[in-house]
């Protein structure tokens, strides 16, 4: 993300603009696209938000003014120093992931994701695959979807198809089915479909770090391919990889509707 040079706020006539609401920050920065709100609640409680020149906090709100462009925030806000943005037209896309694309968005990394993405609108990954895993990524500036899918309290599901480095037994898809205990955490049960001698299906509505791989390494398998190619009803289908695609208004509503918003 490549924040805007600090700009003065917008004059507003009066005459043709009107105060349309008050919404908390962390609300509206996620609207703006600029992240989450999960994320927009840490960079609030990291001191990385001033509003109107000092320091914000997490019971601030804005006021957001409609104009003949849209909504515009009242107040001057700042992220990291730099202006924050208002709020763009929400951007919804799909991108099959390559083996090697690293999913944090650096400026300096030749196989950063930001590469692949386009100056405008921002967008931003629903989550991340390893840079060694590859299949569905889901690409928007819609901070509020991206809460909901995220996280964990909601239970969305992610389908994956998984290669080991050797076959396995019912045992294997029992354990991992019924939650795997590696390093300090167990995971929840999951479903585990089998698919060949080395090969299965997973579905998860969890989302730590590498696990997956963490899971199979526990009972003794390395993962030697790793594909995500569902998330909840958005799936990858014949999408070719290294390529990216709008979703539909089907698409799009369908994930609205599972999450409620």
């Amino acid at each position: 993300m490549t924040p805007s040079p600090i700009i003065s706020p917008t004059a507003i006539s009066p005459a043709k603009t009107s105060v349309a609401k008050k919404i908390r920050l962390a609300k509206y920065l996620a609207l703006t696209g600029l992240c989450s709100r999960r994320a927009a609640t840490r960079y609030i409680r990291d001191g990385l938000i001033m509003i109107e020149g000092r320091q914000a906090n997490h019971i601030d709100t804005v006021t957001l003014i409609e104009s003949p462009d849209g909504l515009i925030c009242k107040e001057l806000l700042l992220f990291d120093g730099m202006a924050v943005e208002g709020i763009e037209p929400k951007q919804y896309r799909m991108l099959n992931k390559c083996v090697g694309t690293d999913c944090r968005l650096l400026p300096d990394d030749s196989d950063s994701l930001l590469h692949l993405l386009p100056a405008s609108p921002r967008l931003y990954p629903v989550g991340r695959l390893d840079k060694d895993s590859r299949g569905l990524l889901l690409l928007t500036n819609d901070g509020e979807l991206t809460q909901h899918l995220m996280h964990p309290d909601f239970g969305h599901t992610k389908t994956y198809r998984v290669r080991v480095d050797r076959p396995y037994g019912d045992e294997f898809l029992q354990k991992m089915a019924q939650g795997v205990s590696y390093r300090d955490v167990t995971t929840l049960p999951c479903t585990m479909t089998r698919l060949s001698e080395d090969q299965f299906e997973i579905v998860l509505t969890q989302g730590l770090n590498r696990q997956i791989r963490r899971m199979s390494q526990a009972l003794g398998f390395k993962v030697i391919d790793l594909k995500r190619v569902k998330i909840q009803t958005l799936m990858l289908e014949d999408l070719n990889e290294g390529e990216m695609r709008e979703l539909t208004v089907e698409e799009i509503d369908k994930l609205k509707q599972e999450t409620r918003i």
